[in-house]
Order: structure tokens, then sequence, then C-alpha cells
């Protein structure tokens, strides 16, 4: 298939680009199409996400309604759940996520009913991109053979490619258009058009040999992240027994200009990337009969994060005459990372269960969370709400657990209320009586 047609209508703008899944991922990439002067849809099975993009609403915190708004009442963009309007678009772009089942291994469900839905609509000419992290293959192993199946070619009709997405929720200096972009197609026709299409929005577009590269770009990405974080939180449990902060030790290492990247531990890890993207690649190599001994002794690490913070909280309130069982207890956050309202495989809520089930009476408090949403591995926290932020109310508490450092937070407040802090996040560090009053875990 020749692609010079397709790249004339991207570098002219005058394509209508589609993207499938309006999450965290898909809708700051509408809202990039959008900015830089193409027509988009937006698709996704939620209706209540479809029904508020059309009223110019957002439900993504730093997405802001009015740009949103602007675009819909410029007819720029809309957003449907009818899939068989997928045939519109020129270019398709696959946002969907990419889980872990209860056994650890990859679930492409999502992937797979995307690609089902697509299939009768497609019409010769158009691009499809899958961005949803997985392992080497699966764009041309699992995704291809769908597509196929409503009649049309890979190569000959449609054209299709894997780029990776690399969004950063709530990091001002990175938004979508300033993040070079990784490209690689089934064919050079493929990746010459995915590459035209991605370089009208971003700052970079990187190519690679093929899909697998791309794909295994992403995962180098964040299993490098995962390795690096669960180092440091063996390094903070060494050092604690040392009576040495590891926060300290960071500040200082990093003050070397060469050879040392700082990464920092906390109570386990959380989003949708680093905790389930290293068990995609140890998946698939076992299919190689290669071990992956290295990521999964990192994985381990972070995931015994909470039970050490419980550890820790344990001791402090043995310190002080009191016990685990029938302690008041608030956790202070629910979101993965500071500042968003991403609650995404965050370890508070394994936090939540671990000290409920020893008996522990706890509250949470976040800004940006004030209910917690219905989730697969934690139906029973499903609509629990955040208690209001009460310095008197604080006091009451046995101790509070800092497990998400949030800006707007007045932790000096915190730290002159509360009768004891377990700080996974050195949020507290410098503060008038932090010394007497915080335990670092």
């Amino acid at each position: 298939m020749d692609p010079s047609a397709l790249i004339e209508r991207f570098r002219s703008r005058q394509a209508r680009v589609g993207v499938i899944g309006l999450g965290y991922v898909g809708l700051p990439l509408v809202m990039e199409f959008c900015r830089r002067g193409f027509n988009v849809t937006g698709f996704d099975v939620d209706p209540a996400k479809t029904g508020a993009l059309n009223r110019g609403e957002s439900y993504i915190r730093h997405v802001p309604s009015a740009s949103i708004a602007e675009h819909v009442d410029s007819g720029r963009l809309v957003a449907t759940t009818e899939m068989a309007r997928s045939r519109e678009p020129d270019a398709l772009l696959i946002c969907v996520p990419t889980p872990l089942t209860e056994h650890r291994e990859p679930d492409l469900s999502f992937v797979r009913a995307t690609a089902e839905a697509i299939a009768p609509h497609l019409r010769p000419g158009q691009l499809i991109v899958l961005e949803s992290t997985t392992y080497p293959g699966t764009t041309e192993e699992t995704l291809r053979p769908i597509l196929e199946t409503g009649g049309l070619r890979c190569g000959e009709d449609f054209l299709l490619a894997f780029s990776p997405e690399r969004e950063d929720p709530g990091n001002p200096l990175y938004s979508t258009g300033k993040i070079p972009k990784v490209v690689g197609g089934c064919d050079p026709p493929a990746q010459a058009a995915a590459a035209a299409l991605y370089g009208e929005i971003v700052v970079q577009v990187v190519p690679v040999a093929s899909t697998r590269a791309a794909e295994a770009v992403k995962l180098t990405e964040n299993i490098f992240r995962c390795v690096n974080i669960a180092l440091v939180n063996e390094l903070k449990v060494i050092y604690s027994k040392m009576g040495i902060d590891i926060w300290e030790v960071i500040e200082a290492a990093k003050t070397k200009p060469f050879g040392y990247m700082p990464f920092y531990p906390g109570p386990g890890l959380g989003g949708h990337c680093i905790p389930i993207d290293p068990f995609y690649l140890t998946w698939k190599a076992r299919e190689y009969d290669c071990p992956t001994r290295f990521i999964e002794l990192a994985g381990e690490i972070n995931a015994s994060m909470p039970h050490y913070v419980i550890e820790r909280l344990a001791d402090a309130l043995n310190a002080r005459a009191r016990s685990l069982k029938g302690s008041s207890l608030l956790i202070l956050g629910l979101a993965y990372k500071k500042d968003v309202a991403d609650p995404r495989e965050s370890p508070s809520f394994r936090l939540m269960r671990l000290l409920t089930a020893k008996g522990a009476n706890v509250d949470y408090y976040d800004p940006l969370i004030p209910e917690v949403p219905s989730m697969r591995d934690y139906p029973e926290l499903a609509g629990r709400r955040s208690v209001a932020w009460d310095l008197e109310r604080l006091a009451t508490y046995d101790a509070v657990l800092i497990a998400t450092d949030h800006s707007q937070v007045d932790y000096a407040g915190l730290v002159r209320a509360a009768r004891l802090i377990v700080d996974t996040r050195n949020a507290t560090a410098g503060l008038p009586g932090a010394e007497a009053k915080v335990v670092k875990a």
C-alpha cells in the first residue's frame, strides 16, 4: 500500500483522527491532536465519559474542561460509543488498558475486544496504531489477525503500527506534545505513515525497526524504573537498621554530576505501568526459555514494601504502648503518586486491607479522591469516602500514615496536630517538631 496520500492528509491536517480509550492516555492524546488542528473522534465503551466530553466536561484533573469545551464547540471534537463510526477516521489510535490477570499473566481482553469491534468497519487506506503497553509480538501476533477477519489485509489494504504511550499524568514539564514518540511499523509504509502522523503533534519521532522493537522500548523504560525503585527500597530497609536516613543519602548522592540517577523509595508501587509492565516481559520470556530472575526479584522487593511499612508502624505504636489491633489510623493519600487523582494499583489499598485485617480502624484522606472507586482487586473498599481535613480530628488518630505526598496538604499543621506520623515519602522532612513525632518507613 502506498502511504503517500495518507501522509499528505496528515501533513495538511485534513485527516480525521480516532482515539479509542479516553482515559489518562487517550484523552490527553485527543487534546493534543485537537490543539494542532485535527478533527478528532473519541471512542469509549463508557457512555459517562463520552457524554461528559460532548458536554465539554473533563473527568481528568489535569485536562481542563474549558479546553474540551472549546474543541467541542468548534466542532473539532466529538465523542461516541458507536464503534461503527471507526470507519470514519483516517487513523485509529488504540489506548485501552492492558492489565494483569489474577495469576499475573497478560490480560489482552481489551485489545482483542477493540480489534473485534473495529474489524467489521475497517476501510482501505486506514492507519491503525496500538499504544497500549504490551509484550513484544502483540501487534502482529494478536492484533493483526483479528483486524484481518474483516477481509482486508495488513500492508495491502490498511497500515498497522505500534507507538507506546509515554504519559506522565500531572507532570507540568512534559505534556503529550513535549514527549518524543517511538514508532515501529509492520512494514516501511506503516512506519512512514505513523511517523508522519505523530510528527505533526510531538517534538520528536523516534523510529525503530519493527513493532516488536517499539513494544520492547516501553517495557524497557518501565522495567528500568521498577528495578531501580526496588534497589532503593532494599537500601531503605538496610540503612534504616543502620540508623541511616535513605533520603539524606539520595540527596547527597545525586549531587554527583555523572554516573548516578536518583530514584526514591516508597510504600510500594502504583500506577498503570510499573507494577504491571515487567510481568508482560517475564511472561513472554517463558516462550523463549529465558529466565527473568532480576526482574522478578525487583517485583518481589517492591511487593513487600507495604508489609515493611506496617512493621515500622507497629513498632512505632508499640513504643508508645499502643497495639496495632484496635488502633485508630489515618492513611494520607490514595493516589499512586502525588498531585494526581489516579488510584490505579496504588499501594494505599494494600495498606488499608492489611491494616484492617490486623484489627486496626482505618480511615483515609485524599483531597483529590473523595470516594474509593470500584476496583476488581479491592471490592470491599469501594464507596468509602475521604474524611475531611480537620486538625482537631487528626489529633484523635493513634497514627497518620503518609502514603502519598500531595502538595496541597498542610504538613506543618499535620506535624503539630498528629500524635504519631509514619512517613513513607519524606514529606515532613525539616518541619518543626517532626523529629519527635515522625518515623520514616
